[in-house]
């Protein structure tokens, strides 16, 4: 009779060497998903606060000047509502050596405003949205005072106008 115990530990060590292969090539996708979700998050977040900041006027000493010289009707609430925040993958940029990600956000108003108000409503929002992500990543020393573009571990973040519906 021969002893079998040494196949049953060979056998072990072979499944648990293969489990611990699987289990670090999902966490190097699972670290990726959380770091697109937690910029998604912030940008849902930071869109939002570009509103509530704007609806309050609450601006910045120089915008606020700017808006109360020539666009009064932007210091007084009105009705802004965010329709959706998406991302598109745009590739890999060599400048940055980052994968590079931009962010379009879907707004509508039941107000009536010039071109030139629209721009400066979608401004706001696209700075508190590029703000948000640099404050969850921490990487506002990295990025100018627009925030734009902002960075995290493995993306580079830029956002486009934002698209009135």
């Amino acid at each position: 009779m021969t002893d079998n115990n040494g196949q049953v530990s060979a056998e072990f060590l072979f499944l648990f060497g293969v489990l611990i292969l699987i289990v670090m090539l999902a966490i190097v996708f699972v670290a990726q998903e959380q770091e697109l979700n937690t910029a998604m998050a912030a940008a849902r977040n930071g869109a939002n606060e570009g509103l509530s900041t704007s609806s309050s006027a609450i601006y910045p000493e120089d915008t606020y000047r700017d808006y109360s010289t020539s666009k009064t009707t932007l210091l007084f609430p009105y009705s802004v509502e965010i329709v959706n925040v998406s991302y598109t993958d745009l590739g890999y940029d060599a400048n940055y050596d980052k994968k590079r990600v931009q962010f379009k956000v879907y707004a509508k108003t039941s107000d009536r405003f010039s071109h030139d108000e629209l721009v400066s409503i979608g401004d706001r929002i696209n700075y508190n949205l590029r703000k948000s992500v640099a404050i969850s990543f921490n990487s506002t020393s990295a990025t100018n005072k627009l925030y734009n573009p902002v960075f995290s571990p493995h993306y580079v973040y830029t956002t486009a106008n934002v698209k009135w519906v």
